[in-house]
């Protein structure tokens, strides 16, 4: 595909996921790849290409004489980071950020206590490093700096797990964390008391101190929802 028809794709896929997300095409809605062509002006491989990609998020199925049919919201791939981004992207975003956060919740103090017993020394100084990173940019708003910062942390700490089914979750809480910054559900700098329990983290997983890394985990998680409540309620 060349560059130019790359771009068709990806505007074109992004158009209609943002549109399937927000519910402007409710389930059971009836797409025609003719009439999809003809709005994007693009061609009819174009449109199949990007049904495909759809279909394998499980937001449409295609069937012979029917069409392109949206697919009911529990039959998604709700952990698609493409589906999270364009789920965060509609109004139902507080509802989205607070389903995501309470996952992080359930999982990332587990992977944070398995972290600690497994991390080898390269992961930890990775980890102290993006702490020392997210101090840092914690002030003078810069947010972006900081968000490359922290998804890199929570990263290192699934990874670390040693749990492979933890460190696919990498994506996901990427995009939480993404979601949460570029849609503005962030202080304009990031609560010193979250910075304090990342330092303080990546330092109980260098101590092999299980117990600590998993509840500071906890408390971060906490902290996110609260922030929930008071900008995004």
């Amino acid at each position: 595909m060349t560059t130019q028809g790359q771009g068709l794709h990806t505007h074109v896929l992004d158009t209609l996921g943002l549109e399937i997300a927000a519910g402007e095409f409710p389930p059971g809605s009836v797409l025609r790849t003719d009439e999809l062509a003809q709005r994007f002006e693009v061609s009819r491989t174009v449109v199949r290409e990007v049904v495909r990609v759809l279909e394998s998020m499980h937001l449409v199925e295609s069937r012979r004489r029917v069409g392109v049919t949206v697919r009911p919201t529990e039959a998604w791939n709700v952990y698609d980071p493409q589906v999270i981004r364009w789920r965060l992207a509609g109004s139902d975003r507080p509802r989205q950020l607070r389903s995501l956060t309470v996952l992080r919740s359930a999982i990332e103090p587990v992977a944070a206590g398995l972290a600690a017993t497994n991390a080898t020394p390269e992961q930890c100084a990775a980890l102290t490093e993006c702490a020392l990173g997210m101090v840092a940019t914690s002030r003078g708003q810069q947010l972006e700096g900081y968000l490359r910062h922290d998804i890199a942390f929570h990263r290192i700490v699934l990874n670390a797990s040693g749990n492979e089914m933890f460190a696919r979750l990498g994506d996901v809480v990427a995009e939480v964390l993404a979601g949460r910054t570029h849609h503005q559900v962030m202080f304009e700098d990031p609560d010193p008391a979250a910075v304090t329990l990342h330092v303080r983290l990546a330092e109980a997983v260098r101590e092999a101190d299980a117990e600590a890394a998993e509840r500071l985990t906890k408390e971060i998680a906490l902290g996110a929802l609260h922030e929930l409540d008071v900008l995004a309620p």
